[in-house]
């Protein structure tokens, strides 16, 4: 023991302007996000603001058994899965194909251009893009649906249509962040050697085939990895933008546990209950991670870990 702090001590000041430089970080983590776990532990008390921590009565896994029995817990799931489904299925692999398409530009003004474009949308907020879609997709006064009238259909409600709901949360996060994703993918392309490509077109391969044979292998380990980190947040589909976009009319597919934590943590003031919500989100998304990086290692990929 007493060798390794002599060691850690002598490695310590050796690169002590390194570790300086890892400060900010460490605090960050620290502070934001190591330091709120131990409001983990409301999830078993009896929590009241009025007696805080230390004198709010533990209950164990009371509120736990609560919201895996509650009535509404198999439609929260349902709906999460389900959105979380299509994220998977559709906006997933949109990153992919659009960093596969702008790796075939040749011409470097445009791809920097198209680049540019597509990555303007990440930097809009969810709000900005809700006020967007209202305009452009009410059925009282939308632009969509003044241009079907016009050419002499009828209107389509697009907002209230609770089959087309979870598609419509689909598109608009594949609008938002699908091309910053790119930057990802684009950057394990240029990792492939360029005379892997030299000597496919030698032998006649055609760019099919070089895709299919050079390019998506090259970069197959990245698409393993960010898909298993994708699994964890599973549970996750992002409060802001549902809570943005849902209405009373898409309430029983659109209520996911993000905005059930919010709805009966925050605004009916039941503390605990929310947070072994949140809490269940978590370990869900864990056991995913850890199940998901061993069947990748089995399949010979590294893995994340």
């Amino acid at each position: 023991m007493t060798l390794f702090f002599k060691d850690w001590g002598a490695a310590l000041k050796r690169d002590k302007y390194l570790y300086l430089l890892m400060m900010p970080g460490i605090l960050f983590f620290l502070i934001f996000k190591y330091g709120p776990m131990w409001g983990l532990s409301l999830a078993f008390q009896n929590y009241s603001p009025f007696l805080g921590f230390w004198k709010s009565e533990w209950v164990g896994f009371k509120y736990f058994s609560d919201f895996l029995t509650n009535p509404d817990f198999f439609k929260l799931l349902r709906n999460t899965l389900a959105i979380s489904f299509l994220n998977i299925l559709f906006f997933f692999p949109a990153p992919i194909i659009l960093a596969l398409m702008l790796n075939e530009v040749r011409r470097v003004r445009f791809k920097k251009f198209v680049q540019t474009a597509i990555y303007l949308p990440h930097f809009v907020s969810w709000v900005v893009i809700a006020g967007i879609c209202f305009i452009l997709l009410s059925k009282s006064s939308g632009v969509v649906n003044g241009l079907i009238v016009d050419a002499g259909g009828t209107k389509v409600d697009f907002l209230t249509n609770a089959n087309t709901f979870w598609i419509l949360l689909t598109s608009q996060s594949i609008w938002k962040d699908a091309g910053y994703g790119t930057i990802i993918f684009l950057a394990a392309l240029t990792s492939i050697n360029p005379e892997q490509y030299e000597a496919a077109q030698i032998d006649g391969a055609s760019r099919w085939k070089q895709l299919l044979y050079i390019t998506l292998p090259g970069i197959k380990s990245t698409i393993v990895v960010l898909l298993i980190l994708r699994l964890g947040t599973v549970m996750d589909v992002g409060f802001e933008q549902i809570y943005l976009m849902s209405s009373a009319p898409v309430e029983s597919i659109g209520d996911v546990f993000d905005t059930y934590a919010y709805r009966v943590g925050v605004q009916q003031g039941r503390f605990s209950f929310a947070i072994a919500a949140g809490m269940f989100k978590s370990i869900v998304g864990f056991i995913l991670v850890v199940a998901a990086n061993r069947l990748a290692k089995k399949m010979g990929e590294e893995g994340v870990y």
